[in-house]
């Protein structure tokens, strides 16, 4: 296999990329109004599939770049305003929490206490990540589901795929009876990160010495989270060894179980941030994705998955906040979690110390023509009675 390196732009010759964009121009020309304004999802509800490109024509678009690369994003953004609100930049108030924290946590403040307080901040999604430690109990997984649904009425969004193989594994069940029992006892959703990129050879390279890779493995436990009634978030890992084909050929696999499952909720593109990087990693990953290619990846991503996915969420704790700024102008219509720390253990989270602030999250809506608009982890309208307490968020 031939594996990108990250010091290298892949960048289609510009006729290639034109004649892409020429394809793309076309399709949005039936299905835009005369004056060029963006359509309207009443008025014209066609715009759901994306444009009938060739892979080909998909990894030439991933190398646009200049005029070409602002003219694609245009098209992105188009869509995107005809198939969600025009004018909100959605967004969620959660908290993050790590599992093994989680666990560790046997004085005070107890478990229960974060999750209280997160809810009094204004969160209403609980977000739960990574393995339990090895000699936690079988059923450990359960029962931090358990206490957390129990604590406060939030939306528990937690364990990744390898953490529900672990589960069920540690209690020798089947992977749907696990899931089963993790609903009923208060999961929610499912986190699909650690989807990388779905291709064996590249996750060969991504997974440490020793841990299955297999792309079929993450699908299937995302499937049967699918058929338990739990819905879930898909994602792209970019920017270390894959090549713009592996990107397409990913999207048009998420593609793929969304039109046997429908239990996707968003896209949600990362880049591989260099600084994260594991050690079995560090001679491909010199640096991280540039801004470009971030753009591209957006846009591209908005088009190939119109109809699959209304949602396409950036990930902003691992971009610059320009680079936040561009791709929210090319296609991508969410901006994920306000990430709260609290005051009781502000580093129980993976990512704390990232609060996204009401003024830089404001400063992100305005940026991009819009408003910003909380949600909920299903995208719907927060319960108006819980208040965000903006006086307490961010320290």
């Amino acid at each position: 296999m031939v594996l990108r390196a990250w010091a290298v732009e892949h960048r289609a010759p510009v006729e290639q990329v034109a004649a892409a964009l020429e394809r793309v121009g076309g399709w949005f020309s039936d299905r835009t109004p005369i004056d060029g304004a963006a359509p309207d999802p009443v008025t014209a509800p066609t715009l759901t599939t994306a444009p009938t490109l060739t892979d080909d024509e998909w990894v030439a678009l991933l190398g646009a770049d200049g005029e070409q690369l602002e003219e694609l994003c245009a098209h992105a953004d188009a869509a995107r305003r005809a198939v969600t609100d025009p004018d909100a930049l959605t967004f969620v108030v959660n908290r993050n929490l790590d599992t093994a924290v989680a666990a560790g946590l046997t004085g005070r403040p107890r478990l229960e206490d974060l999750v209280v307080e997160a809810h009094d901040l204004g969160a209403t999604e609980i977000c739960m990540q990574g393995p339990l430690p090895a000699d936690a109990p079988a059923d450990g997984y359960l029962r931090l589901i358990e206490r957390i649904a129990a604590a406060a009425p939030v939306h528990l969004h937690a364990l990744r795929p390898p953490e529900i193989r672990d589960a069920a594994s540690r209690m020798g069940i089947g992977i749907d009876q696990f899931l089963q029992r993790a609903r009923s006892a208060g999961l929610g959703s499912v986190p699909g990160t650690a989807a990388q990129v779905l291709d064996d050879e590249v996750r060969r390279v991504l997974a440490p010495p020793g841990v299955p890779a297999a792309a079929d493995q993450w699908i299937e436990v995302i499937e049967a989270a699918h058929a338990a009634g739990l819905f879930s978030t898909a994602t792209l890992l970019y920017g270390h060894v894959e090549t713009p084909a592996h990107q397409v050929a990913h999207l048009r696999r998420l593609c793929e179980i969304q039109s046997r499952t429908g239990g996707f909720s968003e896209l949600i593109l990362m880049p591989m941030v260099a600084d994260n990087t594991p050690p079995h990693l560090r001679s491909h990953a010199v640096r991280t994705a540039s801004p470009r290619e971030s753009r591209a990846v957006h846009a591209v991503a908005r088009l190939l998955t119109l109809g699959a996915f209304d949602h396409v969420q950036v990930a902003w704790t691992k971009l610059d906040p320009d680079v936040v700024d561009d791709v929210l102008l090319g296609g991508v219509d969410d901006i994920g979690g306000m990430l709260l720390d609290g005051e009781l253990l502000p580093t129980a989270g993976a990512e704390a110390g990232r609060v996204l602030d009401p003024a830089a999250l404001t400063g992100f809506a305005e940026r991009a023509g819009r408003v910003p608009r909380r949600r909920t982890t299903a995208y719907r309208q927060p319960d108006a009675g819980q208040l965000l307490r903006l006086d307490r968020v961010g320290r």
